[in-house]
Parts: structure tokens; sequence; C-alpha cells
């Protein structure tokens, strides 16, 4: 299998990263995985108003359509977040957009919500098998702005409420123009608000995040804890990718537009963790950036996040990886 995952890396990422979760597929359905790859040992926690197998998670990103959801799930585990979702189709900003530097663990991209559509994921959502936890990321179309992005959450929180166990307001993509703005005071107000309007009207009772940047200000993560602590939101997820590529080892790399992410997001996002703590001691936390190996992610633990999420790690180590975190 160490052969197998070397040999799909020569390909262009997103080829790669096709054939490697539609290799993953095809073994989940010939009941072949477990010859592969071991299942760790269920550590059940409860957390969030969530009862899960254990504190691991894979981020938004890898299965952005819902079209894994059962093989990754039988990989072990805790819960699977799904996206970034929305409304309309789209293809996202033109190839190439996905940079992979191996020897600093790390990956540069722009992808820009490329994604089925919402109303493909909800069909997927709703035959899945996995019984574990399912989180649904949701975003704005890029042509959307003003009134009309905050209606593209609206509209992805109606159509997928019901078929999910949280759901995670992406704002924090670096790929979709002017999408940061919606850190900005007013701008949050203005979407929470909405978004709490509908939370009332459908009755939802289930876990809601913010999914954050760790590229704010100390300022502005006050002003985005205290609308957060303000609201029916259940925490944050903390972080997405960061647009500062100083230090990668690679001048190459530097001046790429896109969102690194990998080892290189580690320590910022890590700190990102520490600061929302220290501002609100009481805020429920996803960590999520750089975590390779079971010390970083007991880092994130030990910094305050409940639960962690892997993307990165997960492309560049493949699938034993979570084994590896749990054991």
């Amino acid at each position: 299998m160490n052969i197998l995952l070397r040999l799909i890396k020569i390909f262009p990422p997103e080829l790669s990263h096709t054939i490697a979760l539609n290799s993953l597929k095809v073994l989940y359905s010939l009941n072949l995985l477990h010859l592969f790859f071991t299942k760790p040992k269920t550590q059940k926690v409860s957390l969030f108003g969530m009862d899960l197998a254990n504190r691991l998670g894979i981020a938004a990103g890898l299965d952005k359509n819902g079209d894994f959801i059962d093989s990754l799930g039988a990989l072990g585990f805790g819960f699977i977040e799904v996206g970034t979702i929305t409304p309309i189709a789209q293809k996202g900003n033109p190839k190439p957009r996905i940079f992979r530097i191996f020897n600093e663990n790390a990956i540069i991209n722009r992808l820009g919500f490329n994604n089925k559509g919402v109303d493909h994921l909800v069909k997927k959502l709703k035959k899945r098998k996995f019984n574990g936890i399912v989180g649904v990321n949701i975003g704005a179309n890029k042509e959307s702005s003003g009134q009309d992005r905050i209606n593209d959450y609206l509209t992805c929180f109606r159509k997928v409420h019901e078929f999910c166990d949280y759901i995670t307001v992406n704002i924090s993509s670096p790929n979709t123009p002017n999408l940061r703005d919606l850190h900005q005071s007013d701008n949050l107000t203005d979407l929470l608000n909405a978004i709490e309007s509908e939370i009332i009207k459908v009755n939802y009772a289930k876990p809601i995040f913010l999914k954050i940047s760790p590229d704010e200000s100390r300022e502005s993560l006050e002003s985005i804890i205290q609308a957060v602590d303000e609201s029916s939101f259940s925490g944050l997820i903390a972080t997405n990718t960061t647009i500062n590529k100083d230090n990668l080892e690679n001048p190459r790399y530097k001046k790429l537009t896109g969102g690194l992410s990998g080892k290189p997001l580690m320590s910022k996002s890590t700190k990102t963790i520490i600061d929302i703590k220290n501002i609100s001691l009481n805020m429920d936390i996803i960590g999520v950036g750089g975590v390779m190996t079971k010390e970083d992610f007991h880092e994130k633990i030990n910094a305050g996040a409940g639960l962690v999420q892997i993307y990165t790690g997960f492309i560049v180590h493949g699938p034993k990886i979570v084994n590896e975190l749990l054991k």
C-alpha cells in the first residue's frame, strides 16, 4: 500500500487526490479495507452535544461533495466534515490550483469552493451508511455578494440541516474574493443574525460552528468571539489556511496566491486556539491546521481544542495516519 501511495503522488495533485479517494472507495465496497489499514480502537467521547467514537475528524475540503463518507468513515474517524458546499455547483478557480510541497509537509491551494452543489450533497447524506458524526461546511458562491452572499449560507443551511449532525459556517477561505470580509464586525453580525433567525424558524438544535482564519488580528478575534458568544453558535473551528507563507523554506512558493496548510500552519493555528481560550475560556473549539503527528494531535487538545481535524496530514501520509494519531 505504501508503494501505491507513492505512485499516486506522481500524478498531478487533483488527479492523485481523485485516484486515492476512489481507490479507497473500491476497497471499501469490496470489504478489503481491513487488509490494508488497521482501524483504531474506539475512544468514545461526548462533546459539544455529540457522541463520538474518538476526537479525530477529517476536515472540510477532502470530501467536498459527500462522495466518500462511508469509505472515510470506515478508517476509524470519529467524525467527518464534508464541503465546503455552495447552493449552485461551481468549477472553482482556474488550474493549476494545488501545489504540494512534500519536503515541507505542506500544500498551497486556491481551489475556490469547487463543488457539485448542495443538492448533490443532500442526496449523498441521505444515502450514507456511516453511523458516525457527519458535519457539513457551508459557503457562498463566488459571484454572490452582499445580501445574496448571506442568502447562499441560508439556502445551504435550510437544505442540509436535517441530514447532518452539525453545520460549519465557513467565512475564512482565502480563495473566494472578499469572503474574509465577513470577519469584520458589522458583516459578521448581519450573517449571524440571519442564520440565527433561520435556526429559530426550523427549530435547529444541533451544533453549529464558525470556521475562522488564522490571519486575524487580536482585535478582530475579540470581536468574532463576542459575536459568537452572543449568538446560538456552539463555537469555533480554528483554523482555515493561512495566506502568510513567510515560514516556507522554499522561496519558489512564498509568492504563490492561495491558502497554506500543513506543517507550516501548525504553530499559527495552535496559537489561535490559545488566543481564543485566553479571551473566552469557555469557548468550544475544533482545532485544525498542521497536524502531522500524535504529538501535534495532543498539542491541539492541550491548547484547548475539544476535537481535532486533519487534512494535509491525511494527504501526505495516507489513511495510516488515523491509527497512528489515535493508537
